[in-house]
């Protein structure tokens, strides 16, 4: 027995080291992909349009915090009844409750902090668009504004998010996995309208 534990313990270590490894790679990406390409977008739109990107920034954050909240905070137990019914989404879902430090680790702390970074980055491009359209004397007021505009609105919509996700926990893991198990069987569609053909 005493032989065995540090054996097992070093492959946790080592699958540790390699999570933490692959979502630190993970998230450059994201956060990469994002930035580039609401900075392209803001960069060629008005002021409205870049102002909807970062209110989409801020609600995918919010969005992903509910369901990182909400994985961490279901009971499996009424999804097993529903995969002996074979419901659509209840495997899916039991699958992601039961890897749920690693699915709250990507929404809450990839996603979740790389929108917040994106959405800090986009209210700084959309305030120098606004300064070049007001009056001098303006630009430090105008930058504080939309600090505080997107610090209050992510705080503020992930503090309401959490509270609806603690209550909604199954129904939201289950709108998951749904949409999980609809994205695994779109080439089943495919093959299906094929074989009408």
């Amino acid at each position: 027995m005493s032989k065995s534990d540090p054996a097992s313990s070093q492959k946790e270590r080592n699958k540790t080291i390699r999570w933490v490894v692959t979502i630190f790679f993970v998230t450059i990406v994201i956060s990469g992909i994002i930035s580039l390409v609401s900075d392209e977008i803001m960069s060629r739109s008005g002021i409205i349009t870049a102002f909807l990107i970062l209110m989409a920034i801020i609600m995918i954050g919010i969005i992903f915090d509910i369901i990182g909240v909400a994985v961490t905070s279901a009971d499996e137990t009424p999804f097993h009844s529903m995969a002996a019914r074979k419901v659509p989404g209840a495997q899916e879902s039991i699958r992601l409750l039961r890897n749920a430090s690693k699915v709250g680790s990507i929404c809450n702390d990839v996603i979740g902090d790389v929108c917040g970074v994106v959405s800090g980055s986009a209210s700084a491009t959309i305030a120098a668009l606004v300064i070049s359209k007001t009056e001098p004397g303006w630009p430090r007021i105008i930058t504080l504004s939309m600090s505080a505009l997107v610090a209050g609105l992510t705080v503020g919509g992930k503090a309401i998010g959490k509270g609806f996700a603690m209550k909604s926990a199954t129904a939201i893991v289950h709108g998951v996995g749904r949409v999980i198990y609809a994205l695994h069987h779109i080439p089943d569609m495919f093959r299906k309208k094929k074989n009408k053909r």
